[in-house]
């Protein structure tokens, strides 16, 4: 899964596919939690969907524009446009029954 940053933030959000960010910090806890089962599911849905991660801490300002207030956040983005967005640690079926509903 690669990392965002600042930089490459909004040009990663052009890809062809929808893209969902795991918005995460080192000292979240939850986030750790989290990271498995969003890594499973970018590996399953290769192809159709880009996984990829933002430390908030290393990268504030993407963070703040998307206003991450909470972590771990998942946000969908399709055309470079949050299209859905889940805050905490949603459940695998949670998550499935989002990306369902956005991926083609």
């Amino acid at each position: 899964m690669p990392a965002l940053d600042d930089a490459g933030f909004d040009a990663h959000l052009s890809r062809a596919v929808p893209v969902l960010v795991d918005f995460w910090a080192p000292w979240c806890v939850p986030c750790e939690k989290l990271s498995p089962v969003v890594e499973a599911l970018a590996r399953e849905m290769e192809g159709r969907l880009d996984v990829a991660a933002l430390d908030v801490d290393a990268n504030p300002a993407a963070a703040s524009r998307h206003a991450v207030l909470s972590l771990p956040t998942l946000i969908l983005f399709r055309d470079g446009h949050e299209v859905a967005r889940l805050t905490g640690t949603p459940s695998e079926k949670k998550i499935r029954r989002m990306l369902s509903q956005h991926l083609p």
